[in-house]
């Protein structure tokens, strides 16, 4: 039976932990994340199944500490999984496991290195994503890839439902390569790193729109920024503004500056280019439909303040 050490947090760290555990895999130990309480907590908890399964758990602020690198060295596992945990593994860690540690990460590598990959994957308009599955080393999302799955960004879809399938694709790559992995027959693809870059972090002020790009690349932010992540923000009236949904509309801006308005019961945004239909939104802090607005500050047009 291979042992293993599992780093992870988020509902990818949650189905892969139960793939480990579902092929025999044991896991001697599990390294995990506190909550944020100034983070929206929308996703399940890792902590909570591996006690379920009476794996110990640990949550310290660095995995490096040599208190942490002791212990782990005292288990001697053959395997690291890392699945979505926060921290980077440094050297005197990686060098323990026999026979190597195991990243997944939510793009189809060499694309989208880094942070937050399903929401820059939207943002910049691609129509695929998925999961790697792939070997660690000190340098982020570099190593040799061991399996991938794709899943599709429809036009519409929000980041929220992007990270639903990528989580899918996640576990389904795991399940599909673990027999072979676990056999030492798994293959070892190394990384062309020219065909892909590197994102860093996201804050929520990169959510402030930019009303001279096309409804398009609007809507591709305002999709991969809605909730349960922050938004997309703007200002009308003096009044901060938050897009919380929208569509592309094919219509052409008839406004010289971009603008906010209802038409027939509808909330619209002339863009630098093109249209947008805003189906959701919020003027400060209160959701309110179109026809709310129209009642109380009428139907012409409000250019966004800047």
């Amino acid at each position: 039976m291979s042992r293993a050490v599992v780093f992870a947090y988020h509902n990818v760290g949650v189905r892969c932990l139960n793939v480990l555990l579902a092929h025999g895999v044991d896991v001697a130990l599990v390294v995990t994340h506190r909550d944020n309480p100034k983070e929206t907590i929308w996703f399940e908890s890792v902590q909570k199944l591996a006690e379920l399964h009476g794996i110990p758990t640990i949550t310290p602020e660095n995995p490096n500490v040599p208190e942490v690198v002791e212990r782990i060295a005292a288990l001697q596992p053959d395997f690291y999984f890392s699945f979505y945990y926060r921290e980077m593994l440094k050297a005197p860690l990686l060098a323990i496991p026999e026979r190597g540690a195991l990243n997944m990460h939510g793009s189809l590598l060499p694309k989208y290195r880094g942070r937050v990959p399903v929401n820059w994957a939207i943002i910049r308009g691609e129509t695929e994503t998925g999961a790697t599955l792939h070997y660690m080393t000190e340098k982020p999302d570099n190593g040799d890839i061991v399996a991938q799955q794709a899943v599709p960004i429809l036009p519409d879809d929000t980041a929220h439902e992007v990270f639903q399938k990528v989580t899918v694709a996640a576990e389904m790559a795991l399940n599909n390569v673990l027999p072979a992995l676990l056999a030492g027959k798994a293959p070892a693809v190394k990384q062309d790193l020219s065909k892909g870059a590197y994102f860093g972090g996201r804050k929520a002020e990169d959510g402030i729109i930019d009303w001279s790009q096309s409804a398009r690349e609007i809507h591709n932010l305002v999709r991969a920024v809605a909730p349960p992540y922050p938004g997309a923000m703007t200002q009308v009236m003096g009044k901060p503004m938050r897009i919380l949904q929208s569509l592309v509309t094919g219509e052409t801006a008839s406004a010289k500056q971009p603008a906010f308005y209802v038409k027939e019961d509808k909330a619209f945004a002339d863009c630098g280019s093109g249209v947008l239909r805003v189906v959701r939104f919020e003027l400060d802090g209160v959701e309110m439909n179109a026809a709310e607005f129209a009642a109380k500050y009428g139907t012409e047009q409000f250019e966004f303040n800047r």
